[in-house]
């Protein structure tokens, strides 16, 4: 399970931003090109390891999109995008976030208190993001049902489940100075 993810990681470039490398991939950076038969490996694998008995399906903009999208499609649960705009629609939940890669206001929209929610993300790297919005979702009465990300870099993973927050991921990777080296992958044996 997951060949083609695990493939198309190796396979990744990787890029110096100053100390850090960063690596490039479709999943997390939208190029240079999302295959479909990715997308369905991905959700595939999703829907046989996450908790799918959920209201709708939660994603940060912008690369959680494409697989919170294909899973909607797969299970028709509506999809909620945690936008970087405000609305000012009725019940817009708004929160802080502060990541390694940037800061700023995020927006939720679409979520009544008392649904049940899968929140879906492209990569965990520093946890912030999703520690702010499980934090404030559960804050307006909502139920995380279940937290999934396809990859998995650095230790944010582990912060999140030592502030109490269960997360699974697809794969585990590092960068080890210019290649991507995956260490962990799924298994539905697990």
């Amino acid at each position: 399970m997951l060949e083609q993810l695990y493939d198309s990681l190796v396979n990744a470039p990787v890029v110096k931003r100053g100390d850090y490398s960063y690596f490039i991939h479709p999943v997390s950076d939208g190029v240079p090109l999302l295959e479909p038969s990715l997308l369905e490996e991905i959700s595939e694998c999703i829907l046989c390891y996450a908790d799918m008995d959920v209201d709708r399906i939660v994603t940060v903009e912008a690369m959680g999109i494409p697989v919170a999208t294909c899973l909607s499609l797969k299970t028709g649960i509506p999809l909620s995008i945690v936008r970087k705009r405000k609305y000012d629609l009725a019940g817009e939940i708004e929160l802080s976030q502060s990541t390694g890669y940037s800061k700023g206001k995020l927006y939720v929209n679409g979520i009544s208190e008392g649904d049940r929610v899968l929140i879906v993300d492209d990569v965990i790297s520093t946890g912030g993001t999703l520690l702010v919005l499980v934090k404030a979702l559960e804050d307006a009465g909502i139920k995380i049902s279940d937290v999934v990300a396809v990859i998995e870099r650095g230790t944010g993973s582990n912060d999140l489940r030592d502030a109490g927050i269960d997360v699974k991921t697809l794969v585990r990777v590092e960068v080890d100075d210019d290649r991507v080296v995956v260490e962990e992958v799924y298994s539905d044996n697990e």
